[in-house]
């Protein structure tokens, strides 16, 4: 399956980062069968003192620290009250008569895709009735609650310690049983089916709706014992373990005296706090706690090659808050969570425009000034039709229809639904640029309100109102990043300038990020090199991750330059060093201690057996690697990708016929991946039981269509046509080769070599010194060269 100088699997990048993005991705603990508590009665008004219960069994002196949400109240009474109707407070509880009943009373059956679901309560508890793995139907009994409004998801306990989240759904607003899937219908035995991995509340969700929780997975028994401090999101799960506090007051009560308990977060510190749950990431221990370096527990996915978010940094997929803010100059000039919500209702303290202008009013000092009716062109409740404020009275303030335009965050912080039901603001506090939609499909706030207009409509509109300063930073860096997402190499001169200069160490990231396709080349080594001395652990972390295909290739230099980042101050940066260097990465130092610990941490997932097997792989030993990549695809038979890993292992065992079969169960499942149709040729090719032009020139043929960029694809065409004999078929196929990547000496050589066959020596001569060129030291070039000059 193999060629000359084959680079790492792109789809290996993509399980890593895949792998990051998994593990935080997070949905509520479980001991066993033993979970489900009976719903308590009582006040509803104080649902989170008595529905929110404590488990943290066979803990030692882990939990001994702390005192629990209801020890706070007596002292901090409006603080309590806040919080105790807030999200945080119901991330997670037990079922309450007074809120769930509507839910499953009276009993009723929905049916959404091809499976009917019928919920109804039995001797006190909450049900459900569907299909099971076997696909029969099965009752199922609801343990706990997850989250509240907009949509509440279901727990129900299953053996080993599991809990599983539903994806039947319920919107307490409308009083509707939805799917959060929607229509895609996932069926038992997919990874994301309620039932599978994908859902499991230990591993996807319980860290971030809990407190101070321990997932506690045994890999021997593949089960889990976890335990957290309280369910639900708690006074400590932001300040810390407070019992020394309750203590020290308790015994100087009254007394006017400094509490050495208290210790103040810095504002960095409470943004990090608050990015362990609200950021698409990696978990790296089970250690997080308020005021440490997010840096040491998490991996961030950001802007890449991927579709997770826009290029421009808006959110696509299911990101979250963090990752926009931090690219944000919102950030980048000291403003942070606390800012703008309240820290224990978490809403906006003020209304609508009304926080906005708080700091950028005209006549502030705080920030650039915004006279919010010249700006939007829209109307803006509070102000008249020449901009002038009234005395409007906030609590009349409900922005609909045609007030929606004045709004500040309706344009720089743009929603998109996830979930179904979940409206979330990106808080990259974005420019609307209908350009950037025109040119690579970024969407824009003006046609996300106007979606019945086109993008010309709004560019129209938007070059009237703020003409040549749409041409500003912003445009020009999510062209850069657009295009370096599509390969195109004109891209790199802007990259390096970002990753060198750009003030947004976020950006600087990115742009490592989407530099890796081009480690190699003599401008972007050197400068990804010096990026290892940025003060940005993030920045480090991607220049890191953005060297390690120079490593599959054996760069010395490279190796020396990242040895270091395996002493690095910053944890991320470490688990990155340790992943690149992995073949050779001593695993009792604390490097590999700490890569070892992540490993383990994310064995109950399919792509963390993968990494393991990766692990294996990488340091030799393919026998033991090969059950890790075997039990992924059990676990998650739908990805074409890890499928895809598990060939390459089968082909590096000699077992090419297991290679092949998975491969073609991969381009089944994922059509129109280049690189998965290029593999598949190079296997056919090996197994030497087809001939060239039956499955091997096809795939390849494929693989091109989908990239014409694919330069490896377009080389091994040109030398399957040459064996064919189809020599000008071959030439044209190197020239695209060529063309895709003209820093490889191997094409010009092989070219030269079929021009020869067909006796054109010029053509050939010239094509032999371009090698040479391009390598002084390609003695085959050199060797064809001389013979070609003596005829």
């Amino acid at each position: 399956m193999s060629c000359p100088r084959k680079k790492a699997s792109a789809s290996a990048k993509r399980i890593w980062r895949g792998l990051l993005i998994l593990l935080g991705i997070s949905l509520g603990a479980g001991i066993g069968w033993t979970v489900c508590i009976a719903a308590p009665s009582g006040d509803p008004q104080e649902i989170s003192a008595t529905a929110n219960s404590s488990t943290n069994a066979n803990q030692g002196d882990l939990y001994t620290t702390y005192g629990g949400s209801a020890s706070c109240r007596e002292c901090h009474r409006q603080e309590y009250d806040d919080w105790n109707h807030s999200h945080h407070a119901l991330a997670e509880r037990n079922p309450v008569p007074a809120m769930d009943d509507a839910a499953f009373i009276p009993q009723r059956s929905f049916t959404i895709g091809t499976q009917t679901t019928t919920v109804l309560t039995n001797d006190g508890h909450y049900q459900f009735i569907a299909a099971g793995l076997d696909g029969t139907n099965q009752t199922f009994t609801v343990c706990r609650i997850l989250a509240d409004n907009p949509l509440r998801q279901m727990l129900i306990p299953f053996p080993g310690g599991r809990l599983q989240a539903t994806e039947d759904a319920w919107d307490p607003r409308s009083n509707q049983w939805f799917d959060v899937y929607g229509n895609e219908d996932r069926k038992p035995g997919e990874w994301g089916h309620w039932l599978g991995r994908g859902m499991n509340w230990n591993s996807m969700c319980a860290a971030c709706h809990n407190t101070r929780l321990q997932k506690n997975y045994d890999a021997a028994t593949d089960s889990y014992h976890t335990t957290m401090v309280e369910t639900g999101v708690g006074c400590e799960a932001c300040h810390g373990p407070m019992k020394d506090h309750n203590l020290w007051q308790e015994a100087h009560k009254g007394q006017s005296l400094k509490d050495p308990t208290i210790h103040k977060l810095t504002p960095e510190q409470m943004v990090e706090t608050c990015a362990g749950c609200h950021s698409r990431r990696a978990e790296l221990t089970d250690e997080p706690a308020p005021g440490a370096s997010y840096w040491d527990h998490y991996q961030l996915s950001i802007v890449d090659q991927s579709e997770s978010f826009h290029p421009d940094g808006q959110i696509h997929d299911e990101d979250y808050e963090f990752t926009a803010f931090l690219g944000s100059r919102m950030y980048n000039h000291g403003v942070v969570c606390m800012d703008c919500h309240n820290p224990h209702t978490m809403k906006p303290k003020l209304p609508g425009n009304f926080l906005c202008l708080s700091c950028h009013a005209v006549g502030s000092t705080k920030a650039p000034n915004i006279d919010p009716v010249t700006h939007s062109h829209h109307f803006v409740f509070g102000y008249d039709a020449k901009g002038v404020l009234t005395n409007a009275d906030l609590n009349s303030y409900h922005p609909s229809g045609d007030q929606m335009g004045g709004e500040c965050i309706n344009c720089h912080m743009p929603q998109t639904v996830y979930m179904q039901r979940h409206w979330r603001h990106d808080h990259g506090f974005t420019i609307p640029d209908p350009l950037l939609t025109k040119q690579f499909a970024i969407p824009n706030a003006c046609n996300r309100c106007h979606a019945d207009q086109s993008a010309d409509w709004s560019l129209k509109y938007v070059q009237e109102w703020y003409g040549t300063n749409m041409n500003r930073p912003y445009r020009q860096r999510a062209e850069t990043l657009a295009r370096a997402r599509q390969g195109d190499a004109d891209a790199i001169k802007p990259l390096l300038a970002m990753l060198q200069t750009d003030p947004i160490p976020y950006w600087q990231a990115a742009a490592a990020n989407l530099l890796q396709p081009w480690a190699e080349a003599t401008n972007v080594t050197p400068a990804l090199i010096s990026e290892l001395a940025n003060t940005n652990p993030l920045v480090r972390q991607t220049v890191v991750e953005s060297l390690s295909p120079l490593v599959d290739f054996g760069r010395e230099d490279v190796m020396a330059a990242l040895q270091p980042e395996l002493m690095d101050s910053s944890r991320n940066v470490r688990i990155a060093a340790d992943h690149v260097l992995v073949a050779t990465l001593d695993t009792n130092s604390p490097a590999g201690l700490d890569y070892l610990n992540f490993l383990n941490r994310a064995a109950d997932q399919p792509l963390g057996q993968l990494a393991i097997g990766d692990f294996e792989f990488k340091r030799g030993d393919i026998t033991n690697a090969l059950p890790h990549f075997q039990t992924a695809v059990k676990w998650d038979p739908g990805s074409a990708e890890i499928r895809h890993e598990l060939a390459i292992v089968l082909n590096a065992l000699g077992q090419n016929e297991e290679a092949v079969a998975q491969l073609q169960a991969t381009v089944k499942l994922s059509p129109n991946e280049a690189e998965f149709h290029y593999d598949l040729a190079l296997a056919y090719n090996e197994t030497g039981e087809t001939s060239e032009t039956e499955r091997v020139i096809p795939e390849l043929e494929l693989a091109v269509k989908l990239n014409p960029q694919y330069s490896q694809a377009w080389y091994n065409l040109g030398l399957a046509r040459s064996a064919q004999g189809d020599l000008a078929a071959a030439v044209g196929a190197l020239l695209h080769a060529e063309s895709a990547d003209p820093n490889d000496p191997r094409i010009p050589y092989a070219r030269a070599t079929v021009l020869a066959r067909q006796g054109n020596i010029d053509a050939a001569q010239t094509a032999a010194r371009r090698a040479l060129d391009l390598n002084p030291n390609f003695t085959a070039a050199a060797d064809l060269l001389r013979q070609l000059n003596s005829q």
